[in-house]
């Protein structure tokens, strides 16, 4: 290589040069093109094949499942609805439960989600941690949270309330439910369409 002296290098094969780096620069074009629909194919195996017949059927019968009525949950009444054992999937944040059974793709069993469904999901949410260690077992007051975590857990909260049906409180040990009345029912959830 010799420089052409106006800054650029000149290699002894003139042309020969320039056709290996174009092939080279192309053969990497292709590296990376076959990569990325490896990638692909790989989350579509993982995801895709989870909405597949099963997940397809799950979902329509999530979506049959008639509006919830507004009551109030113990954590131990909260578990029953994870998706696994009961098609509704419900979980709470911030002291409140939604219903988010319409996304069970993404809270259902098989979801990214998952281990939230039935559960306080506060904590976790506000650490942005998906582990079990994130959840408790007991009722969690979040007190140990710091001022940016719990603005988190309110924007969590309100994003919930945009898209999912509220359908009453998480107790704290000891509280008694609230009684609603069918008013108060209907009026919320045609206040939330």
């Amino acid at each position: 290589m010799a420089d052409d002296g106006q800054g650029r290098l000149r290699t002894e094969g003139g042309r020969a040069g320039g056709a290996a780096v174009a092939s080279g620069e192309m053969l990497l074009g292709v590296g990376l093109l076959a990569l990325a629909l490896l990638a692909a194919y790989r989350l579509y195996l993982r995801w895709g094949a989870r909405i597949g017949p099963g997940g397809a059927a799950r979902q329509g019968e999530a979506a049959a499942l008639p509006r919830m009525k507004r009551r109030d949950f113990s954590l131990e009444q909260l578990r029953e609805f994870d998706g696994a054992r009961n098609p509704r999937i419900l979980l709470a944040v911030n002291g409140k439960v939604f219903d988010v059974t319409k996304g069970s793709k993404f809270y259902g069993p098989e979801g990214p989600y998952g281990i939230f469904a039935g559960r306080d999901a506060s904590r976790g949410l506000a650490t942005f941690c998906l582990d079990k260690d994130a959840l408790r077992d007991e009722y969690d007051d979040l007190s140990d949270l710091n001022a940016v975590q719990m603005e988190s857990v309110r924007e969590w909260e309100m994003q919930f309330k945009e898209k999912y049906d509220y359908v009453g409180r998480l107790l704290k040990p000891g509280e008694e439910p609230s009684e609603y009345t069918d008013e108060e029912d209907t009026k919320d959830h045609t206040k939330q369409e």
